[in-house]
């Protein structure tokens, strides 16, 4: 693993303090947050390595804090897209050491870019009950290939589940699962690809105590604030952060 200085462990620190904020307020995002804020000074795959501990936990977090009988009935309705999602994030993840570093940049960026805009925008894609199962197969592949390689699949749930007018309630719920259930399969899978070692696993374990204190502070932040206003301000950030991540791919 790298020698961080000083001020990489502070900015690093800092990001998963951040990152947590924004997932405990909006329900999603700590990995797009992270990976992008890493990758802008880190080596991309020890920024993916470093994402892994903190995404496990705080979606154990999410899924408990509602209770397990609702987290029950989530995995219930929504058992076609839990497991697509798995099994695309486990066999896409095998897939990144072999993907040179500067295609790794644009991986991770186009999708953040792309999909903050879409939602910023406020673009809502609508998905008839007749057509939920093969939307489920289909936008459940499309998130676990993008899990597995970019270690986030937030986004695309998340369109998914506007696309069928899930209640907010409920909503903050499936997320939790639909996280929780991926994240074990990822952390799984890059222990498998070498992702995560005995070197990284410290630099992701390190990152844990503030992606857990800025969660506790966005879980206050959603019962108080706006949150659609909020959501919003951190779709902006993504958005710098994805160009900045496609900057550094273009510019090698």
């Amino acid at each position: 693993m790298e020698v961080l200085s000083a001020f990489d462990w502070g900015l690093a620190l800092t990001i998963a303090l951040f990152a947590g904020v924004v997932k405990g307020s909006v329900g999603f995002a700590l990995p797009l947050i992270m990976i992008s804020g890493l990758s802008s000074f880190l080596d991309p795959r020890l920024s993916l390595a470093g994402i892994l501990v903190s995404v496990l936990a705080t979606n154990g977090w999410q899924v408990t804090r509602q209770g397990w009988g609702p987290a029950r009935d989530a995995a219930r309705l929504h058992w076609r897209y839990l497991l697509i999602v798995m099994v695309a994030i486990f066999l896409a993840a095998q897939l990144v050491m072999q993907i040179p570093r500067q295609w790794f940049y644009f991986i991770l960026g186009i999708p953040v870019v792309g999909l903050s805009l879409v939602q910023l925008m406020g673009l809502r894609l609508t998905i008839p009950p007749s057509r939920r199962v093969v939307a489920e197969w289909g936008i459940g592949l499309v998130s676990g290939i993008l899990g597995g390689l970019a270690g986030t699949w937030g986004p695309t749930t998340v369109l998914y589940l506007l696309a069928i007018e899930t209640p907010k309630a409920r909503q903050m719920v499936v997320q939790g699962v639909i996280y929780g259930a991926g994240s074990i399969i990822l952390v799984l899978a890059h222990l498998r690809s070498g992702i995560l070692n005995s070197e990284t696993f410290w630099f992701s374990a390190a990152l844990l105590p503030p992606a857990l204190i800025g969660m506790a502070i966005g879980f206050r932040l959603q019962d108080r604030m706006d949150q659609d206003l909020f959501k919003k301000v951190t779709l902006l950030v993504l958005i710098v952060a994805g160009v900045n991540l496609i900057r550094k791919g273009l510019l090698g």
